[in-house]
């Protein structure tokens, strides 16, 4: 396998700020309730950028940071559940706002796991005759949400995050990784439904674009299903639990977190979150994380970092990174 490193990472969140106790004006809820529950406080709203705009945004930046042009990129990545169309994806918009002409780009779906299956995929690529290219989680939930649900509601925030990839000669890279669908679980958690109302189809369902899950099954998936996937990968890395600087987790809920980190008998510190700023952002959420991590300098080289997603599909990845 070819050496691949994270040359840089980004984030874009949308200016607008819902808090909790503006929540509570639209519908039956308190600061209270939804922070003991989940560990949010507020989450970022766009209110006239939609998926492209943010994930371009990441992507300018990727370019600015790293001092690469456009045109020397492979691909371009963009795993989302809240495209702005089906078609163009939203990679292919990026990809045209950015001048990457040499770029091949697509759209990913894995839901709260995209960023990790989009470095899964990405590492792949890198592994054969492709030398560069990015990864961007980017999500517009917000359109996907029912305002009037509290129990969905208050979870989900806008936003989008990615990383710049490339070979390297240094010994670093992907040192190990365990990916796993879920499906008979699907039902779960469902968004963005379509209703087929082509002239010769018999009952035709009603059109149901938001969120709806099961958020109990969902708890327990996360809290039972993780750690064995994270425990697959740290072995197929050969690299022990404690010798992981940072376990970066898709920030869903923070009760989910400290479970897990429990479950490894590691100190909540090596297990960082942001959901009491950013809520659950989806693909996005790990990106936004180590943006936030590097900037701050408690990312940095020569680290062993864990990027773990889960949730819609259901689905789990989990990969072991020497940075």
């Amino acid at each position: 396998m070819e050496h691949l490193k994270i040359v840089a990472s980004a984030r874009q969140l949308p200016e607008h700020q819902v808090t909790n106790q503006e929540l509570s004006h639209i519908m039956d809820t308190n600061d209270d309730w939804i922070f003991s529950r989940t560990g949010i406080h507020q989450r970022h709203i766009v209110t006239t950028e939609n998926t492209s705009d943010l994930a371009t945004s990441v992507a300018k930046q990727l370019l600015d940071k790293s001092g690469i042009k456009a045109d020397s990129l492979d691909f371009i990545i963009v795993s989302t559940m809240s495209p702005d169309s089906l078609s163009p994806s939203t990679a292919a918009m990026v990809q045209g706002a950015i001048g990457a002409n040499h770029a091949f780009a697509f759209d990913l779906s894995a839901a709260c796991s995209g960023f990790v299956y989009g470095l899964s995929v990405a590492t792949s690529l890198l592994s054969t005759r492709y030398r560069r290219g990015l990864v961007i989680g980017s999500e517009v939930l917000s359109k996907l949400v029912d305002w009037q649900d509290r129990t969905t509601a208050v979870l989900f925030g806008d936003g989008a995050a990615g990383v710049l990839v490339e070979t390297t000669t240094e010994n670093i890279g992907l040192l190990g990784e365990q990916l796993r669908t879920y499906g008979n679980k699907g039902d779960n958690l469902v968004a963005g439904q379509f209703a087929n109302k082509n002239p010769f189809a018999g009952e035709i369902s009603p059109v149901d674009p938001y969120f709806h899950q099961n958020g109990r099954e969902v708890y327990n998936f996360a809290t039972r299903e993780v750690p064995e996937v994270l425990q697959a990968a740290l072995e197929a890395a050969e690299v022990a639990a404690d010798d992981v600087d940072y376990y970066l987790l898709h920030q869903a809920n923070a009760r989910i977190v400290t479970s897990i980190a429990k479950r490894f008998g590691q100190p909540t510190d090596k297990f960082p979150t942001n959901m009491a700023q950013n809520g659950n952002t989806s693909a996005a959420s790990i990106g936004l994380l180590l943006d936030e991590l590097v900037e701050s300098g408690k990312v940095h080289a020569g680290q062993t970092i864990a990027f773990v997603g889960f949730g819609g599909g259901l689905t789990v990845g989990a990969q072991i990174w020497k940075i």
